[in-house]
Parts: C-alpha cells; sequence; structure tokens
C-alpha cells in the first residue's frame, strides 16, 4: 500500500484530509485535486516568489483546499527565499 502514499507536510495533510476535489473559487465547479502522481507541477502551478499560483482549476481547487499561501506559510517561505534556501 506504500505505492499509494505521497509525502507532504504536516499543515497540507491536515488540510486536505479525505479531499479528493474541492470547489473552484472561481466558477464554483466542484473539481479534483492535484495528484502527485498523474499530474505534471509545472503544468498546473507557477511559483511567484513566496505565492505559489494556479495555472488550471486543478492548480487552484488545490492551492485553496491545502490552504498551501496561508499568511504564515508565506512568510515561512519569504524568509527561505531571502536566505537563498528555498527550493523551486
Amino acid at each position: 500500500m506504500s505505492d499509494n502514499l505521497a509525502l507532504s507536510c504536516f499543515h497540507c495533510n491536515t488540510h486536505k484530509g479525505p479531499n479528493v476535489a474541492g470547489v473552484n473559487p472561481t466558477t464554483g465547479e466542484v473539481v479534483r485535486l492535484f495528484h502527485p502522481r498523474k499530474d505534471a507541477w509545472d503544468d498546473h502551478f507557477h511559483w511567484n516568489g513566496p505565492m505559489l499560483e494556479s495555472l488550471t482549476a486543478i492548480g487552484a481547487v488545490t492551492i485553496q483546499v491545502l490552504a498551501i499561501n496561508d499568511p504564515e506559510y508565506f512568510a515561512v517561505r519569504q524568509a527561505l527565499i531571502e536566505e537563498g534556501v528555498f527550493p523551486r
């Protein structure tokens, strides 16, 4: 069953919970979340400094459900960028 697991931080994992979809904040449509084994990251997301931006509805819903741009995590990413250690 370990082939069904994906690494994630506590924050994202807690927000994801059992969700496999979310409501698109723009259209109100139910859209599935990003699937790390089936989807290409660069097809759905773009880093703009410490802000993760969506390129697709899947990206938008994933950012929203996982609360990826919460202010605390945004600030941590900004600090890591300033230290030159934020991976991109």
